[in-house]
């Protein structure tokens, strides 16, 4: 007998390959959607006493195929019926599986859709988590907190967006190619970075975008091996999420690179994310998400916090800053030069940035000016850090190390990696 939950389990995992084959069959997310769900709710009206179909991915789209086709019939009339009955390929039933051999082709083609620069952001990501990641609109709602009813209208502007500016169903080609696939890579390392460091709430972490973000880059990288970036991708995600259960107390409190106990960190992760940067390195074609993942793999060899290669880091970092000049960038090689030069070294590289609205930015100074005995400025930059923060892990520990320095001097380094505060 099936049970419920591995209904629930086999259709998120799922979801996203059977909508996008059923956009091309059906030409609209919406009935693609509804279909999906239409077949959801028969599997869990047969399987529990039928079990489980030879190819339940085939079942699915079959069977979600065959409910459009009821739903059409009911639905439209004269003319309107025969463009329907012509899209879906005739309108008789079929009880045999549906061809998915191309189903990756459509999963790439619904990857680029979702992020089209004529979607904004937020609507990018919001899109690709429901329709790549099976996640529900509450699910999705409650990741980024807020309501439901606020999500639900940002993905009906999106997908109506799509329908009423005729964004193609395709996979970009020839020079549009490389900025889109940035697009899509950007969305995917969005997901994760707010299930790494939430932006705002409780708690420090958010698993399940962490999860669904390191699966979508598998995906990309699986669809799209021949894109360095999107490997570089995928090996940053592993490395960073291999310390996961580091980076927080039993209680949810922050805990630094510095500071965590590396006997716990993922040891699968580490292995696949540093696989994945040799192969990278193999390839000569360097990009930001590659030397990124370089950088985390330099970490994670180091088996304690004071074998970190250091000089190696601020190499990267260097090459990162040269091909994306930015301020964040800037502020994570002046954390490394600190470490290689000296915190005043640091400050002086961090005091040029124009980063003021950065909460790290403030929290970077506060402890290069703490470990230079500068105590009342550092604690004053700590409070300027704790004002720019929404979450509720990051200021507890801004305010311990405010208390800390009411009661001691300057401290040992604080390594960083990816984050300016070395998590």
């Amino acid at each position: 007998m099936v049970h419920i939950s591995e209904i629930a389990r086999i259709f998120r995992e799922e979801y996203g390959r059977s909508v996008a084959v059923l956009v091309r069959v059906l030409g609209s997310i919406d009935a693609a959607e509804d279909a999906v769900q239409d077949a959801f709710t028969e599997a869990v009206a047969r399987w529990p006493d039928d079990g489980l179909p030879p190819s339940p991915a085939g079942w699915i789209i079959t069977t979600a195929r065959n409910r459009a086709i009821d739903r059409f019939r009911r639905e439209a009339s004269g003319r309107e019926k025969l463009v329907q009955a012509a899209i879906l390929h005739g309108d008789e039933h079929s009880d045999e599986p549906e061809e998915v051999d191309t189903v990756e082709d459509n999963q790439l083609r619904l990857i680029f859709t979702c992020c089209h620069p004529a979607i904004n952001r937020a609507a990018q990501v919001a899109l690709t988590l429901k329709l790549l990641g099976g996640l529900t609109t509450a699910e999705i709602a409650h990741a980024f907190l807020v309501p439901e009813a606020t999500m639900a209208q940002r993905l009906v502007r999106a997908k109506g967006k799509i329908r009423d500016a005729r964004i193609p169903y395709r996979v970009p080609s020839g020079a549009e190619l490389p900025e889109r696939l940035k697009s899509v890579l950007a969305v995917v390392y969005l997901v994760f970075n707010e299930g790494y460091a939430a932006s705002s709430g409780a708690g420090l972490v958010r698993e399940h975008l962490c999860h669904e973000a390191v699966r979508l880059g598998r995906l990309i990288m699986e669809l799209m091996p021949d894109e360095p970036e999107a490997k570089g991708l995928l090996a940053l995600m592993l490395l960073l999420n291999a310390r996961r259960d580091a980076r927080t107390t039993p209680d949810g409190g922050l805990v630094l690179l510095a500071d965590q106990d590396r006997s716990v960190w993922d040891k699968d992760q580490i292995a696949e994310g540093q696989l994945l940067v040799r192969q990278c390195l193999k390839r000569n074609q360097p990009g930001p998400y590659q030397l990124q993942a370089a950088i985390n793999a330099v970490h994670s060899d180091a088996a304690q916090p004071a074998s970190t290669d250091w000089r190696q880091i601020l190499a990267l970092y260097g090459q990162l800053l040269a091909m994306e000049p930015t301020p964040v960038v800037a502020l994570n090689r002046a954390v490394a030069l600190a470490e290689v030069e000296g915190p005043a070294s640091g400050l002086a590289a961090v005091d040029v940035l124009e980063l003021g609205n950065y909460y790290l930015f403030h929290a970077v100074r506060a402890d290069l000016l703490r470990r230079l005995g500068r105590n009342n400025e550092a604690a004053a930059a700590y409070r300027e850090a704790q004002e720019r923060t929404d979450n509720d892990a990051e200021r507890d520990f801004l305010a311990s190390r405010i208390r800390a320095l009411t009661t001691t001097g300057p401290g040992p380094a604080a390594p960083t990696s990816d984050h300016p505060l070395g998590r």
